[in-house]
């Protein structure tokens, strides 16, 4: 009886104070203030960003982005990994395909046609600083009406050319195709190979400033690469002055075709070159750091390349294209980063470790003083894309598989042939 009786003041005393906080014009629940138990706080995000730059000044960049963005963002947590060379993409292609993609990765413009098929890739369409990048790489980052990637620097190919070795044997720095021709003469004459190449980027890009230049000189370049995606047999035709070229520098010695076939990007061509004994180079002006610091001594700059009649020619990549793996389980906090990324100063930081130049409307100019006479080719109508976003073809890879060919001893012929083979197979529905 007694328990029975103090039941029954507990739920008069629960129900009287019901009343006063009725009375008295309490909030809700809903209203109120409350701090969430531990147990219930949201879990910090773990992003996994994979790439292919692994020089030390990109990924000491790259980690100051990450630690100041980490430092804003206490909840979330990123890891960049990455693979030197070629082998990156095969190991990107893998992860994603077994299901084990990174958050965040970064990719060229042949894997993005594959990705693409799949819907691999992320809308980035939404990203507030897309309207900061300039007209030219947004032509170059909308593609079937998605934004699939964000660039973070316009990427250039020079010739480096050792100053002191061309002053030495009373040689200007080549401006024309015939000025290039006749100073490679001079050094083959004493038995001097004079350009060193690697088995990647050197002479597929030397090939498209050649073969290229017509279709984008005078602007009318989006009517041309229509006719191109239609019709495959253009753009091989187009092509056929470049790989002209190259099997030209071959057959002369200018390039020591065997050597090439085992020289590593940004590796043992720069180790070649620095040793001060080539007058030319053929690769990506992002290199050039590394070159001061294997021969501080060495007198070098970087021009576009000398491969027409009437001048020089800068090939460029709208390039370090970032996406966000549409099946993460964290697509909106990677955008968010990529959001970061993409703001001017934060970019730069990155941009100017690799001597390249910025996509943004800033228009900011590398500040490496060995890089500096690819500046006015930027603005001058003397550019052309290496990877045109509006060229539905791996022209990247094929160039590359082509140029082997031509190292290996196939004619132009042979080699035409099997290039445009490989367009046509990458066309949808073309031969497996």
């Amino acid at each position: 009886m007694k328990r029975k009786d103090q039941m029954i003041g507990s739920a008069f005393l629960c129900a009287l104070l019901c009343l006063l906080m009725a009375v008295s014009g309490c909030q809700s629940m809903e209203d109120q203030n409350y701090t969430v138990p531990a147990a219930e706080k949201s879990e910090t995000v773990n992003l996994k960003f994979f790439g292919n730059k692994n020089e030390a000044l990109n990924v000491v960049a790259i980690e100051e982005i990450l630690k100041a963005y980490m430092e804003e963002y206490p909840d979330v947590n990123i890891t960049y990994e990455s693979v030197k060379g070629a082998d990156y993409f095969d190991v990107l292609m893998k992860r994603i395909r077994s299901g084990n993609g990174d958050d965040i990765f970064m990719i060229n413009h042949d894997t993005m046609l594959e990705l693409m098929k799949t819907g691999e890739l992320a809308d980035l369409s939404g990203l507030p600083t897309i309207e900061d990048f300039s007209p030219g790489a947004r032509s170059q980052m909308t593609f079937d009406g998605v934004v699939p990637f964000v660039p973070t620097s316009i990427s250039a190919f020079g010739l480096y050319c050792n100053l002191g070795l061309l002053a030495e044997n009373n040689l200007e720095v080549p401006e024309t195709y015939a000025e290039f021709l006749a100073a490679c003469e001079v050094f083959s004459e004493k038995d001097i190979t004079p350009i060193v190449a690697n088995n990647d980027i050197s002479l597929k890009t030397l090939a498209i400033s050649r073969g290229m230049f017509e279709v984008y000189k005078g602007g009318g370049a989006e009517k041309a690469l229509e006719q191109m995606n239609a019709d495959p047999s253009l753009l091989a035709e187009a092509m056929r002055p470049g790989f002209e070229m190259v099997h030209l520098f071959i057959d002369r010695g200018y390039v020591d075709a065997g050597r090439t076939l085992k020289t590593e990007k940004t590796k043992d061509d720069l180790a070649d070159f620095a040793t001060g004994s080539y007058p030319f180079m053929l690769t990506g002006a992002w290199a050039s750091p590394r070159v001061a610091a294997l021969n501080p001594g060495l007198n070098y700059k970087v021009y576009p390349y000398p491969a027409q009649e009437d001048g020089s020619v800068l090939v460029t990549n709208v390039d370090t294209r970032v996406a966000v793996n549409a099946r993460s389980a964290h697509v909106e906090e990677a955008k968010k980063f990529l959001e970061y990324l993409t703001q001017k100063d934060v970019m730069w930081e990155f941009v100017d470790s690799q001597s390249s130049f910025s996509p943004l409307e800033d228009n900011r100019l590398s500040s490496d003083p060995a890089v500096q006479p690819l500046n006015a080719y930027m603005t001058n109508g003397r550019s052309i894309l290496g990877t045109d976003s509006n060229l539905k073809y791996p022209i990247w890879d094929l160039s590359k598989e082509s140029v082997r060919g031509l190292l290996k001893g196939q004619s132009v012929e042979e080699v035409l042939g099997d290039f445009e083979a490989g367009l046509k197979k990458s066309q949808p529905g073309g031969a497996q």
